[in-house]
């Protein structure tokens, strides 16, 4: 049998135009009321399909594809959208009997045929548009959110603009927030796994609102609401279960790829700048870390202050190290083995046996290099007065990454 013998009489008219809007609001208020104009000739479609057979052109489709994607752009489901054109579809087909006025069965047949030809075809070019608008969108948004991420760190765009731009994403820039950042140990493939695993788990524990996750010169940063009571705070005060950076360095240790990760969290401070002031502090305290080799994964801005303070004046820091320990460098292994010592002597409180577990030697290996350091600079670490001055030039030899790195400036 001919697709021309299967079609439909050519004296059933398509029917009227009123009964297509009763099938639309009914189809409307079944998808949660979605909106009817989302339908746009896709009733008709069926209609002629059931009456005449035909199968929708090109342009027809495309039409159908338009409104996929005004679809997403309105922020209606694809669930709802897809339920609208399927309950269409079947109230239509219910009431299709009486309208084309044929009781042949092999017309109905064909009839049902041509019809859910043009369902299918319509519905996956709904889902296809649909698709294209929501991966637009999303880049979209990633960009904005990019941006964003980049002039809230820099912390010297324009207020007002900012405050604007931060709103969709439910940024109250008023608000006290913190800043962390993860660092992989080598280069992601692919970094929106680690993105999705951070929301996930930041969402969950602090909300959607107030949060931004994103990626900026190849570290994943966090941007999260903090109590107001922990601005500047010195030291932290909130159980480990509820601490930015571990939350972030427990989740991120679960992917396949970039562990061992370390994470660095800056202190909370209020106001726009005082997120950029929060990414700066963070930013320092991994370049820190690594420089310092704090083999601990996640580290806090506030734990680091004494080596901040020490920084701000390079010239001075410079000058201590290299008039106080300088003179360590005549030893016999070099400068090395007596700063590690003063370092754990400061470490164990002045302790020279537990100075010597730690260093895994003999208590009189570190009385004989205490006693070496005291000849060698006049400073003796034993006396409370000297002790001082020889623990600030240690913290800043570790900051230099002295004797490794010469001393800048120095002569």
């Amino acid at each position: 049998m001919t697709d021309s013998s299967r079609r439909l009489p050519a004296a059933s008219a398509s029917p009227p135009d009123s009964w297509l809007v009763d099938v639309a609001s009914a189809a409307a208020r079944d998808a949660g009321g979605a909106p009817v104009e989302l339908l746009g000739d896709y009733l008709p479609l069926l209609a002629d399909a059931a009456v005449s057979g035909r199968r929708p052109h090109r342009a027809e489709l495309d039409a159908v594809g338009r409104l996929g994607r005004q679809a997403a752009e309105q922020g209606i489901s694809a669930g709802r959208v897809v339920q609208l054109y399927l309950s269409a579809a079947r109230r239509l087909w219910q009431d299709l009997p009486a309208v084309v006025r044929s009781r042949d069965r092999e017309a109905v047949r064909a009839a049902a045929a041509a019809v859910l030809h043009v369902i299918d075809d319509a519905v996956a070019t709904l889902a296809e548009g649909y698709a294209v608008a929501r991966r637009d969108l999303v880049r979209r948004e990633e960009t904005l959110r990019r941006d964003l991420i980049d002039d809230l760190l820099r912390g010297d765009s324009d207020l007002t603009t900012l405050v604007e731009r931060a709103e969709p994403f439910g940024l109250d820039l008023a608000r006290v927030h913190q800043v962390a950042l993860a660092a992989p140990s080598r280069r992601l493939p692919h970094t929106d796994t680690a993105i999705s695993a951070l929301e996930s788990v930041v969402f969950n524990r602090l909300g959607d609102r107030d949060v931004l996750v994103a990626t900026k010169d190849g570290l994943l940063v966090v941007l999260a609401p903090a109590h107001p009571a922990a601005t500047n705070r010195a030291t932290p005060t909130d159980k480990p279960h509820n601490d930015l950076g571990q939350l972030m360095h427990g989740e991120l240790n679960r992917l396949r790829h970039g562990r061992p990760w370390r994470v660095a969290v800056g202190r909370a401070h209020p106001g726009l700048y005082g997120i950029a002031r929060s990414y700066e502090e963070a930013r320092e305290s991994l370049t820190m870390a690594g420089r310092l080799f704090v083999d601990k994964p996640v580290i806090h801005a506030h734990d680091l202050l004494v080596y901040r303070v020490l920084l701000r004046d390079q010239s001075a820091i410079v000058d201590l190290v290299g008039t106080v320990l300088s003179p360590l460098v005549q030893a016999r292994d070099g400068a090395k083995p007596l700063l590690e010592t003063l370092d754990a002597y400061f470490a164990t409180g002045a302790v020279a046996t537990e100075s010597a577990k730690r260093l895994h030697v003999s208590v009189r290996t570190v009385t004989y290099r205490l006693e070496r350091i005291k000849t060698l600079t006049g400073y003796d670490p034993a006396e409370p007065e000297h002790r001082f001055t020889l623990q600030a030039a240690v913290l800043g030899a570790k900051a230099l990454n002295w004797p490794a790195e010469p001393l800048a400036g120095a002569g």
